[in-house]
Order: C-alpha cells, then sequence, then structure tokens
C-alpha cells in the first residue's frame, strides 16, 4: 500500500505547523474546505505530504452532509480522546479489500460525482481515520515545494501507536504486508514517521502534534 498523505488535527488553529516550520520543513499551499468546515497547512514530500488540519465552522463539519464522517468527533480528540490522526491511502488493487465495506463521503469541493471511500474507525477511534481519494494508482499531480533546509526527501515508514484493542486486529490485518505502515501497541495514540531510511540518524518530538519525526 502508497499512502498519499496524512493528516493530523490541530488543537491550535495549526500553529503548531510553526514548529514544522522552525524544525526546517518548506511550508506549501493551504485550503480550505466549503461544506466540510475545515481548512488546512500541508508540507510536502517527494512522495507524500503532511497535513495539519483544524475546524473552522462547526455548523459544517456537523451539517446532514459532514456529521457521517466522524470527522468532528476526530477534531475533538483532546476531550475524547479519539485518534486525531487520518490516512489517505493511494487508490488501488492493494487497497480494494480493505475498502470493500468502507463509506461513501462526496465533499461539495469535489467536482460532482466524484467521492472518497472512508473508514471512519467509529467503533474503533483509536485507529486512524482512514480513506482513499477516487484518482485510480495515481496521485494528484502539484507544484507544492519539495525541498527542505534539513534534507528530507522521502517518507519510508509510518508507524500509528494505539492503545491495545482486541476488536481493532482485522482492520490492522490488511497491513500486514505492508512494509511501510505499521501498528504498535501502546499506552498512547502516537504517529511516527520516518524519512530516507533514517539515513540521518536524527530524531526529532513534536509534542503538540503527538508526531515523531525520524530522518
Amino acid at each position: 500500500m502508497e499512502i498519499d498523505h496524512i493528516f493530523i488535527f490541530s488543537n491550535d488553529s495549526g500553529q503548531e505547523s510553526d514548529d514544522l516550520v522552525e524544525f526546517g520543513l518548506t511550508e506549501g499551499s493551504s485550503r480550505f474546505h466549503p461544506g466540510q468546515g475545515t481548512t488546512n497547512r500541508k508540507f510536502y514530500f517527494e512522495n507524500f505530504f503532511l497535513e495539519i488540519l483544524w475546524v473552522v465552522n462547526e455548523k459544517e463539519i456537523q451539517s446532514n452532509l459532514t456529521a457521517k464522517t466522524k470527522l468532528w468527533e476526530r477534531s475533538q480528540f483532546y476531550r475524547n480522546g479519539n485518534s486525531r490522526f487520518g490516512l489517505c491511502l493511494v487508490n488501488s488493487e492493494s487497497t480494494d479489500k480493505l475498502f470493500e465495506k468502507s463509506e461513501i463521503y462526496e465533499p461539495i469541493y469535489f467536482p460532482k460525482g466524484m467521492s472518497i471511500d472512508i473508514f471512519t474507525n467509529e467503533q474503533n477511534p483509536n485507529l486512524p481515520w482512514t480513506f482513499r481519494l477516487p484518482y485510480r494508482d495515481e496521485k494528484k499531480t502539484h507544484n507544492e515545494p519539495t525541498k527542505h533546509d534539513n534534507q528530507i526527501k522521502k517518507l519510508t515508514q509510518a508507524e500509528f501507536e494505539t492503545p491495545l484493542n482486541k476488536e481493532d486486529r482485522e482492520f490492522k490485518s490488511y497491513f500486514e504486508s505492508s512494509n511501510n505502515i505499521d501498528f504498535k501497541n501502546s499506552h498512547r495514540n502516537h504517529l511516527t514517521l520516518e524519512f530516507d531510511n533514517f539515513s540521518q540518524n536524527i530524531v526529532m518530538e513534536f509534542k503538540e502534534l503527538d508526531l515523531t519525526i525520524k530522518y
């Protein structure tokens, strides 16, 4: 499975992104999501991008259109303990079995008729909110900056720490053959992103994002 991008819900209107800029990442464009009530700040790499996401319109994110996504509940992670992470996989044959029982979300910021396959993981909210975009076997093209002062280039692994839960075994089983996505039993919800096979042997912690970067 190939990762398209990962989002992290912010608890401070995206201000945590300033720590990533100070760390040496070049910030890309941002986007407002009409009808969904969220906006973002983004950081692009050669094979992936990281999105810091937050709510700007509580009415929209809790509307009939968006409520079923459970994104509002995810955005309240600091109150309810839900995972603040979202995992977007490239739409390919390797993800078809995982998404056989997924739900369909048609955001109004997409062209009419285009939809997102989503797993809200409502019953296991310590798992990441998981989805795939409609672009088959490809990533959406962009002209975003991918060069960073700290020389980070490519994502090589994403590890999600989640509290132990026997009920999440079926979901995790779809990733057992993946060499770039891992789930680790833990006492916390945390994300570790490894870049460039940890070639520089440097580890940075971003506590406000529940994020570790290894590169």
